[in-house]
């Protein structure tokens, strides 16, 4: 049974669009296995890309006004992107900490954030910057830090071909960007014992 995402998508518009695909790469679309590819298809895309259609700061609305004023860190959360160069998966982990300031969030809106950047075609460099400013303003955090690690598939299927290697993107805001200690202690606790 499909999952039904509200989306922008057209699916009707991809469907066609993946028959021409098929065509012009010299496969005939009504054969047996690809029959019902671009369904698949289309039905992918309103998936992956449904980030498209969410604002991410909507998730920090809800918080909870707590003394602490120490770093927060998530880490490993795992994400699924798409390369807005070539279409192609990028996935790997992200790592979020914040100094609150008197405010915080439940952790699964940290991976909300970034699920939802994740959820559309991407940069990882963009997604790391989006992630941070967007939990920095909503939070008005004394500070953010957000390091993206991932393998992107346009690298290793094609291209150079060099599977296992991974692009780490950092973004630093407010304390962790002021503050070598700061940063160095996020960035020895994320990389820290697993």
């Amino acid at each position: 049974m499909a999952i039904a995402f509200e989306s922008g998508v057209d699916e009707g518009r991809i469907r066609a669009a993946v028959i021409e695909m098929l065509e012009a790469v010299g496969d005939d679309p009504s054969r047996e296995g690809l029959v019902d590819t671009p369904r698949r298809i289309a039905e992918m895309y309103a998936e992956v890309f449904q980030g498209l259609d969410e604002d991410p700061a909507d998730y920090l609305k809800v918080g909870f006004e707590v003394a602490h004023d120490e770093m927060v860190i998530l880490r490993n959360i795992p994400f699924y992107s798409m390369c807005e160069h070539h279409l192609l998966p990028f996935h790997g982990e992200a790592h979020v900490g914040y100094l609150p300031e008197g405010r915080v969030v439940g952790i699964s809106k940290l991976a909300r954030v970034v699920e939802s950047y994740a959820r559309r075609p991407q940069l990882q460099e963009r997604l790391t910057s989006q992630v941070a400013e967007t939990i920095m303003e909503a939070l008005e955090a004394d500070g953010v830090a957000v390091v993206v690690e991932a393998e992107h598939l346009c690298m290793t299927m094609r291209g150079v071909r060099k599977p296992g290697s991974r692009l780490v993107t950092s973004a630093m805001r407010g304390q962790f960007k002021r503050s070598s200690v700061t940063r160095s202690e996020f960035l020895a606790l994320v990389h820290g014992s697993s």
